[in-house]
């Protein structure tokens, strides 16, 4: 089961034609964590989410949603804190802008105490998004990640500027996590944010010197590059497809990463033996879920048989 480590909140959608006097409700439970645990799940993966979690009646909507997903809420940290609400608006393109209310909120003040044991039938750790710079759950997820004990690790940063717009915190904390990953994705537009004007292929050796197994760059339409400690490289195109909106596009991706790995293998053994057939075929599987997720409105992440069918 993959233990995914970060927030869980409603992203709240504003209409930009509606009267600026007027602000009509259109939340959608979220969060890239949360949106990658259940896109694990969809695929017919194992799947847990570790957040804090209020008691409050939008916690309560949020647990709820895990459970009709099929994702384990044994490892969710409850509390009276108020749930997290993230503004969403979309430009002409379909690419969401991001504005958070409610730091200092249940998914966001988990601290090392608060910890629940990890249990056996974890095998593979996810990290991503504001939670890891964010205090005190930054600190707190750190500690699961150095605590792994040889289980897989894979990590996403997400930049958010919007809540940490300090980028050397951001960029220091990517540095730990290269430490204990196996994998890492990010964004081309994440990596100008953390390294302006550095090309990828060169963070992409650093990363692999720290340790880390596999890294993927995905950029929009354009390809998606990965590289492997074994050596490997590859470049694969996205299919071309309707886009309605890109909200969750890169959780889509990341979870059929993820649970593409898991499917054979356990995912420590799978990412580390990566042959040039299979990192293709783990990349055009992702690349086919996040195109999905693309053709409809907000992170409505795709079921197995949806990616079978588009890959014939």
């Amino acid at each position: 089961m993959y233990l995914v480590c970060g927030e869980a909140l409603f992203d709240v959608f504003l209409d930009s034609e509606e009267d600026p006097g007027t602000l009509r409700l259109d939340a959608r439970a979220g969060g890239s964590p949360f949106n990658v645990a259940i896109g694990i799940a969809r695929l017919g993966g194992l799947s847990g989410l570790l957040t804090g979690i209020s008691t409050d009646l939008l916690g309560s909507r949020l647990v709820k949603v895990l459970e009709r997903e099929s994702v384990s809420t044994r490892y969710l940290v409850r509390s009276g804190r108020r749930t997290t609400l993230s503004l969403v608006a979309l430009d002409e393109a379909g690419h969401p802008d991001y504005v958070f209310y409610g730091l200092g909120s249940a998914d966001c003040s988990v601290v090392k105490d608060e910890l629940p044991t990890i249990g056996a039938e974890v095998t593979g750790f996810h990290f991503g998004s504001y939670s890891l710079v964010v205090e005190p759950v930054a600190d707190a997820f750190t500690t699961v990640a150095a605590a792994a004990g040889g289980r897989f690790v894979s990590v996403d940063p997400n930049v958010r500027p919007t809540v940490e717009p300090d980028l050397d915190i951001w960029r220091t904390r990517v540095s730990e996590y290269a430490t204990y990953a196996d994998l890492i994705k990010i964004s081309a537009e994440d990596l100008e944010f953390l390294y302006p004007n550095a090309k990828p292929e060169t963070t992409a050796v650093d990363w692999l010197d720290a340790g880390v197994h596999a890294v993927v760059v995905t950029d929009g339409h354009n390809d998606v590059r990965a590289w492997t400690k074994s050596g490997l490289e590859s470049r694969v195109r996205p299919p071309v497809s309707k886009v309605v909106d890109t909200v969750g596009a890169g959780d889509s991706f990341q979870s059929a990463l993820l649970a593409r790995l898991a499917r054979d293998d356990d995912p420590k053994t799978a990412v580390t033996s990566l042959d040039a057939e299979r990192l293709d075929d783990l990349l055009n599987y992702a690349l086919q879920a996040a195109s999905i997720t693309c053709s409809r409105r907000g992170a409505d992440l795709p079921r197995g048989n949806e990616i079978v069918d588009r890959l014939g």
